[in-house]
């Protein structure tokens, strides 16, 4: 007896297997109009969605790290007098690469250079408040509930802490999604690009960016080779040894020749290998796409709603 009703066990198993399966089936048989109807709906919905969308368009620029490889008295002067340049704050090296790229990009990404790139081009309409770009003659439409060009004043409406003009904290978080920055780990070339309704004010950001941020570096260096400068200059009023005056005029020497170099070269931290243009062709949205996944969406949300409606009227 026992042996009998195992036997019988996974055959009345596969009997309820296949009776659910054909009743699934049957189910969305049965409910092929209401699926084909949500699944149009959405399929329309998709299209119209994908055709209201703003063209995209990006431009980027492929970029060499500049690399400072100091060897020879500068390698000697940061064995010898490595100490000493270090507590004047000054980077000798020491024959490595004097890359700064990395530095570079950190900055770049910052809020405190985002802003100060912001206000300095008066690119907050063009960031915030763009409605539409227009090809014939390459202007741009301004939404009218957020600014009046006419005016140049924002007429958006927010509760506070906000205010009609945008924070620069507010523009650094739309900057950050339309700015990427990557590296590639073999060769070491930086990519910087720009997403923008306008291919030109694309093209022009991403120039922009690039001169900025080789400035900024240079400024910094200069500083520090002032500030350098000015504490060596004042260890050499204190001190009559001729060695340690050899050095500190070694140290002075080096540190005008980064003020010198500073001054002679503009492309400091980042040399341009392939420019920055105008892309004819948009980056996104993949409209084809969106109306795909929207279509498919639509079909499994009328078979999920065709099967809980079965389902439901087979427990009522």
């Amino acid at each position: 007896m026992e042996n009998k009703t195992n036997t019988q066990l996974p055959q009345n198993f596969v009997a309820d297997d296949e009776i659910d399966l054909k009743e699934l089936f049957s189910a969305i048989w049965q409910g092929k109009w209401l699926i084909t109807a949500i699944t149009t709906v959405f399929a329309i919905g998709s299209v119209i969605f994908a055709l209201m969308q703003p063209n995209i368009y990006k431009s980027e620029a492929l970029l060499s790290p500049v690399t400072e490889k100091q060897g020879g008295g500068l390698s000697a002067l940061a064995g010898q007098f490595g100490g000493l340049a270090s507590l004047a704050g000054i980077n000798l090296g020491g024959g490595a690469s004097g890359d700064k790229s990395q530095l570079a990009i950190q900055i770049l990404k910052s809020r405190e250079f985002t802003s100060s790139f912001i206000q300095k081009h008066n690119i907050l309409p063009d960031l915030m408040a763009v409605e539409e770009w227009n090809r014939n003659d390459n202007s741009i439409s301004y939404d009218p509930k957020l600014y009046n060009s006419t005016s140049q004043k924002w007429v958006r409406e927010v509760n506070l802490p906000k205010h009609p003009k945008p924070s620069m904290q507010e523009a650094y978080k739309e900057f950050a999604k339309i700015l990427n920055i990557g590296t590639d780990k073999e060769t070491g070339m930086v990519t910087i690009s720009i997403e923008h309704q306008s291919p030109y004010i694309a093209q022009n950001w991403v120039k922009w960016l690039v001169a900025d941020i080789n400035t900024e570096m240079k400024i910094r260096d200069v500083s520090e080779a002032h500030k350098s400068i000015q504490f060596l200059e004042n260890e050499l009023k204190q001190t009559r040894v001729s060695d340690i005056r050899t050095m500190l005029f070694s140290l002075v020497e080096e540190q005008t020749k980064t003020i010198m170099f500073s001054k002679v070269r503009d492309e400091y931290v980042f040399k341009t290998i392939d420019p920055a243009l105008v892309p004819e062709e948009k980056a996104k949205p993949k409209r084809a796409l969106i109306c795909v996944l929207g279509t498919m969406l639509g079909g499994m949300l009328g078979v999920m709603l065709v099967l809980i409606r079965h389902f439901v009227r087979k427990e009522s």
